[in-house]
């Protein structure tokens, strides 16, 4: 077992899998900005470590990581058990810091407290998974039931919480002791030491209680006089000197004791229950991950396992995809969309619309299912075909005004140009209005570039802009990179009808007038509608 579980990792199938990632191997190239700026982090963030920590390129490991997810989701208790378990390694962490610390290796307390807490972990795991161990389907939560359950019915398991029993019974009974200190000459103190440890507390021996005991002469625990002051008009440093002093005569007292223990601890319970520390990280990934798809899936909406293709296919195909962060935060139904990137339809697409019309939500709820498929998570969508990516790349707003400047639109070309310098076609990217800071003949021409390097590069990409400019120009930047290789570049709209946005997304050519013409005619300012109030 202690082979078996030394380096046994929830999230990866085996400890070749988590060596190539941990060498940066398999990790792709998605940060905590490109996180922020899609969104997620507003909805799934980590205490003890950076989400961008977990993101892989081994489809071995998506695979596994979704199958641990599948149990979690169809076995809530599973989560509620390690919710239990963290709060104890924390705990275990903690004293070994402290231990740390101070250099104090030899308390009998804090051994016997820390065992305790091992043992605690273990009843905590093997209650909550022992009942639905057959029906665990994840390689990784099986083998974790399984063990912990051989553990906690081993013949030698019992005998050490029995033995447990009697060494912290031993301590925790302790009410008092005896102290017996020597005299000088002068009555002063000259050596003190322990006489007895004692199961119960001693008594004050006041006036009352001297009247209450007939038998007061024979009570060894009533006191003939207080030792005053005690506790009281002591400095801090007064107090710390007593209870260390009292601590090693009781440590002194169970020396013996403690030397066997420490064999136990070592040779035993900390082989084969240590590896628990190792998974605080992962343990918590999995339970935060576990409550953002619940939370989704409570709401009623669609969450599946996406199909990954062959390595050398690039393919983004979602039926009825979703944002999950805006799905979170609204009441009513949220609007679904297909999209479509491969080979056989296009790898690019420009995306047009009003304002507020759902772009820059359709935009990020790509790149959230690009990252969560590479955390090994479930998808929002009805289903989906994402191939993996070497990287996400964002370029959105900076959240300056929309004007003419220079040197903004300079730090927007320096981004871009950052981009094309570790872009490749496994790749991707995700503009949202970008170029919005210099006048449309500017934008609508290094777009234009921008686009047709992408197409060469052959990378995934959606631009949703306000340039109708540029998407009128589609064709004609086909056209130019057809010859060198590039791939096929289309068009997408955000619906309207009636002036009011539907947020579905369309793929046919734009028509740059429609927006407009629907805002006219809804306000009455369509030249009909003027004529007609003029006339009347």
């Amino acid at each position: 077992m202690t082979t078996e579980l030394s380096k046994f990792s929830l999230i990866y199938p085996d400890a070749e899998s988590q060596s190539a990632h941990y060498s940066g191997e398999s990790r792709p190239n998605i940060d905590m900005f490109v996180l922020d700026e899609l969104g997620l982090l507003e909805v799934f963030s980590l205490k003890n470590s950076n989400l961008d920590e977990f993101f892989t390129t081994d489809e071995r490991v998506i695979k596994h990581r979704m199958d641990v997810f599948e149990d979690m989701l169809a076995f809530p208790e599973i989560s509620v058990t390690l919710n239990k378990l963290i709060p104890i390694l924390t705990d275990i962490m903690e004293l070994r810091r402290l231990e740390a610390d101070t250099g104090e290796t030899e308390s009998y307390l804090e051994s016997i407290t820390e065992i305790e807490l091992y043992i605690s972990s273990i009843e905590t795991l093997n209650s909550g998974l022992s009942p639905i161990k057959e029906q665990l389907g994840s390689e990784a939560l099986r083998t974790l039931a399984f063990r912990i359950s051989e553990l906690a019915d081993s013949d030698y398991y019992k005998e050490l919480n029995v033995k447990l029993s009697e060494l912290t019974n031993r301590v925790r009974d302790i009410r008092s002791v005896t102290i017996g200190v020597n005299l000088d000459a002068q009555l002063r103190p000259s050596s003190a030491g322990v006489l007895s440890i004692n199961p119960e507390p001693f008594r004050s021996g006041d006036v009352i209680e001297k009247i209450l005991r007939l038998n007061f002469k024979d009570d060894e625990y009533t006191c003939i006089a207080n030792l005053v002051p005690f506790n009281k008009k002591q400095s801090e440093n007064q107090r710390t000197a007593l209870a260390l002093a009292f601590n090693s005569a009781i440590n002194d007292v169970y020396k013996q004791s403690l030397r066997s223990w420490k064999k136990i601890v070592q040779s035993y319970v900390l082989e084969n229950t240590d590896f628990l520390l190792n998974l605080m990280p992962e343990i918590e990934f999995l339970v935060k991950g576990t409550a953002l798809l619940r939370s989704l899936r409570d709401k009623g909406l669609y969450l599946c396992k996406p199909t990954i293709p062959q390595s050398d296919e690039r393919v983004f195909d979602a039926t009825e995809l979703y944002n999950p962060c805006v799905a979170l935060k609204v009441d009513y139904d949220i609007v679904t969309n297909d999209i479509q990137m491969d080979a056989d339809n296009a790898m690019i697409y420009v995306l047009t619309g009003p304002n507020r019309g759902g772009k820059s939500v359709i935009t990020c709820a790509i790149g959230l299912s690009q990252a969560l498929m590479q955390l090994g998570m479930f998808v929002p969508a009805k289903a989906a075909t994402i191939s993996i990516a070497d990287a996400i790349f964002t370029h959105f707003p900076t959240g300056a005004d929309d004007t003419i400047d220079k040197g903004r639109l300079g730090e927007e070309c320096a981004r871009l140009r950052d981009i094309f310098e570790a872009v490749t076609s496994k790749s991707l990217v995700l503009l949202d209005e970008s170029l919005s800071s210099t006048g449309s003949f500017e934008a609508s021409y290094i777009a234009a570039e921008v686009l047709a390097g992408l197409s060469r590069v052959g990378c995934r990409c959606l631009f949703s802009t306000h340039l109708h400019e540029l998407a009128a120009e589609i064709d004609n930047i086909n056209a130019r990179t057809r010859a060198d290789g590039g791939c096929a570049i289309d068009t997408l709209v955000a619906g309207i009808a009636e002036g009011k946005r539907s947020f579905k997304i369309y793929r046919q050519k734009p028509d740059g007038k429609s927006y407009a013409r629907d805002i006219a005619d809804k306000y009455g300012l369509s030249y009909e509608n003027i004529v007609s109030r003029l006339v009347n």
